[in-house]
């Protein structure tokens, strides 16, 4: 049998950080098995639609490299279109096919019609609650006659369609990841499976649409797995083969609670927004309740899609570590070219003000010899707008007491101007150039090692530490370091 997979978010929004790592196992899993990837929208909650939620989620699964090979796209033109010959795959579109499949399951006496109203079910809940009992829909609508039924449709009384359960019995399945479970009816709900507005509730419309489009695994986040018995008891009453689930664990935060929005940031957009590199968030969050046999953390897609296997998705939830995300994004960073860094880094730049597009576009060289000062430093490319005021300031301050006490001591004086003289005769002021000229230094004056180097950072940046010092020396320029050491002359000494 191929495998074939699917990734079925609702367009409610912006797609948290776990439906990306949801879609990434799907696709991984997909890949490994040469089946198929499919995205289908799952939209029957009318309510909760958000207008350009379904472009966004494609955008982002875009920017990860998670494609998928059947479902919905954005073509040329930037219409939304579907492709594959399973469609439709947005479950609006779809109506039709859910109608025809709640009336097999009312013609075989295993859905009914419920005209309970909401007020009556509350109440019939809250009375539960009091005695101790689990609050779920008594099936008071369970036996009514045909009759009746029709009599209270023509008469114009609102209805859903509920799911009958039996009485008292196992429902069995297997999990890849919890083994097996089993849950008793008496534990259970009659489910609705068409609302009052004719559309499906979720539990209907996946279980028919699984079974429809051929999936055969169905990798999703535990919140369903309590939902799990009802869908393969419809899978049984239709007759039809059931899917392996597979129910991955919830993303925590550091507290150990499901992550959440009110905490920070969980959307993926939040992260493509800070410059967070696509091959960075996609291999930090793969282990985040996933694991390679041999415990490899640097992974590209490939190498994902070669060490995944559903058998070491772990059962307890994950912690989101954005100290480890950053340790990873660091790593692509670094290895990322110096060009690549520049592009992503100039929105940024511009959007703090350093610096406006027709300057980045006029100044681009010198842009990159500032990046490749501050690539390795960075771990994500967002941050490099808090690095990079080194290179557009005018006046020097010590950024703190260390680099203060520096420019304290007696030898400073003598040393800046004898730097000042070096800059002065150079014709170029080049990486090669900082790495001679405090050589040339400290066999003229004697001065060597952090009394050498220090002051001079000092007055050239305004702190003690920072990157590569020749380097920094090349992207200031010889004007610049002439008036900042001048500064410092006439201002701290």
């Amino acid at each position: 049998m191929s495998v074939r997979v699917r990734f079925a978010p609702s367009p409610t929004g912006f797609v948290h950080i776990g439906s990306l790592r949801t879609a990434l196992y799907n696709y991984v899993f997909a890949k490994k098995s040469n089946g198929k990837y499919i995205l289908r929208i799952e939209d029957t909650d009318q309510n909760r639609f958000v207008e350009g939620a379904i472009e966004g989620m494609l955008e982002a699964m875009h920017w990860a490299k998670v494609e998928h090979d059947e479902g919905m796209i954005i073509d040329d033109n930037g219409t939304l279109v579907q492709t594959g010959e399973y469609g439709p795959y947005v479950q609006s579109e779809r109506l039709d096919i859910y109608q025809e499949h709640i009336k097999t399951l009312l013609d075989s006496g295993d859905a009914y019609h419920c005209f309970c109203s909401k007020e009556r079910i509350d109440e019939v809940r809250e009375k539960q609650r009091e005695a101790g009992l689990l609050p779920k829909y008594d099936g008071h609508c369970k036996r009514l006659t045909k009759e009746e039924v029709e009599s209270k449709k023509a008469a114009g009384e609102s209805y859903v369609i509920r799911l009958k359960l039996p009485e008292k019995t196992d429902i069995v399945f297997n999990d890849v990841v919890r083994g097996n479970v089993a849950v008793n009816t008496e534990d259970m709900d009659d489910q609705v499976l068409i609302k009052s507005d004719g559309f499906p509730t979720y539990h209907f419309a996946v279980v028919v649409d699984d079974h429809l489009m051929g999936i055969t695994h169905v990798i999703r986040g535990e919140e369903w797995l309590i939902s799990t018995p009802k869908h393969v008891y419809m899978y049984e009453i239709f007759g039809w083969q059931a899917p392996q689930y597979v129910h991955l664990p919830n993303i925590l935060n550091t507290e150990r609670k499901k992550l959440s929005k009110r905490q920070g940031d969980v959307a993926v957009e939040d992260f493509m927004k800070k410059g967070y590199l696509p091959e960075g968030l996609v291999n930090y969050i793969a282990l985040v309740g996933w694991s390679p046999e041999d415990n490899q953390e640097i992974m590209s897609m490939e190498e994902l899609i070669e060490k995944f296997s559903l058998d070491r998705v772990s059962k307890s939830g994950g912690v989101f570590d954005v100290n480890k995300l950053n340790w990873v994004n660091a790593h692509y960073i670094k290895e990322s070219s110096v060009e690549r860094i520049t592009n992503l880094a100039i929105p940024h730049l511009v959007g703090a003000g350093y610096l406006t597009e027709a300057e980045a576009e006029e100044k681009y060289q010198w842009l990159m010899d500032m990046v490749a000062v501050l690539k390795g430093s960075l771990s994500y490319v967002g941050e490099i707008a808090e690095k990079v005021g080194i290179f557009f300031k005018t006046e020097i301050v010590p950024e703190d007491e260390e680099a203060a006490e520096l420019l304290k001591e007696e030898h400073v004086a003598s040393l800046l101007e004898a730097f000042i003289e070096k800059i002065e005769a150079a014709e170029v002021i080049d990486a090669e150039f900082g790495s001679k000229v405090f050589k040339e230094i400290q066999k003229e004056t004697g001065i060597k090692g952090p009394k050498l180097f220090k002051p001079i950072r000092v007055a050239v940046t305004g702190a003690a530490h920072g990157p590569d010092l020749p380097m920094v020396m090349k992207v200031l320029g010889k004007e610049n370091l002439l008036s900042r050491i001048q500064y410092v002359k006439d201002n701290l000494l």
